[in-house]
């Protein structure tokens, strides 16, 4: 019956794919083949700055899942959330067993600037760390997401700057809710976010992390990160780190 429905309802309100834009499906089996059809796979900026986190992507930040991934974030396809978010599980899965620590898989998405949240209407990178902790926890993984990073100064738009530049407009900028400290100590925490490009992002969300522990002792380390996709141009893929 869900599939007619389906079927009905894209003939009185037609959908188009939001990787390629075929017609009557939100996303075709292709799409969805380039966006978690594949094992993800640990990568690497280079050069990486320090103290990021062993990352694991799901895919290329290329083709279909770069549409994908703006058609969710930029245009608004809410119901796009559920795939993005089952890749990014993947990419949590592949990393499990970095960090040896018991209990519930912790996700903790790096935060958007407040003007962009607005300006988008919707949390884009949150929606999808819900939805990977669902996946997860339909696979049997304890799961939960865990929104304790907030910015703690304003930071120049990202888009144009390079890897240098990138880290010097993040250095200090994020830092761990009061009392996240121990939201975070009963779990595995696996920093999260949608696209990997210079590694700024994550290295600063970990390095808030760790100074959260440095004051507390009681979180589990910062030592995974995973994300959809990575930005193939900058980055080396190492194919043996599955």
């Amino acid at each position: 019956m869900r599939g007619w429905w389906r079927e009905i309802s894209g003939l009185v309100l037609p959908v188009s794919c939001g990787g390629c834009g075929s017609t009557r499906t939100e996303l075709c089996a292709e799409c969805r083949a380039e966006l978690y059809g594949k094992a993800p796979r640990r990568v690497r900026p280079v050069p990486e700055p320090a103290g990021l986190s062993v990352v694991h992507a799901a895919a290329a930040y290329e083709n279909a899942v770069r549409a994908v991934l703006l058609a969710h974030k930029e245009r608004g396809a809410l119901g796009l959330a559920g795939a993005l978010g089952k890749a990014l599980a993947g990419a949590v899965q592949a990393g499990a067993g970095q960090v040896g620590v018991s209990g519930p898989v912790l996700l903790v998405p790096v935060p958007s600037t407040r003007r962009a949240v607005a300006a988008r209407g919707h949390d884009p990178m949150r929606r999808i760390a819900l939805a990977a902790a669902g996946e997860l926890r339909r696979g049997g993984t304890r799961a939960r997401v865990v929104a304790v990073l907030r910015q703690r100064r304003p930071v120049a738009d990202q888009a144009g700057l390079g890897a240098r530049q990138r880290q010097a407009n993040l250095a200090g900028a994020l830092e761990v809710v009061a009392g996240g400290e121990r939201l975070l100590g009963a779990g595995r925490v696996v920093l999260v976010d949608d696209v990997l490009t210079t590694g700024a992002s994550l290295a600063e969300a970990a390095r808030a992390i760790g100074a959260a522990d440095g004051r507390t002792g009681a979180l589990s380390g910062s030592g995974q990160a995973a994300v959809v996709a990575v930005s193939p141009p900058a980055f080396e893929i190492n194919r043996n780190c599955q």
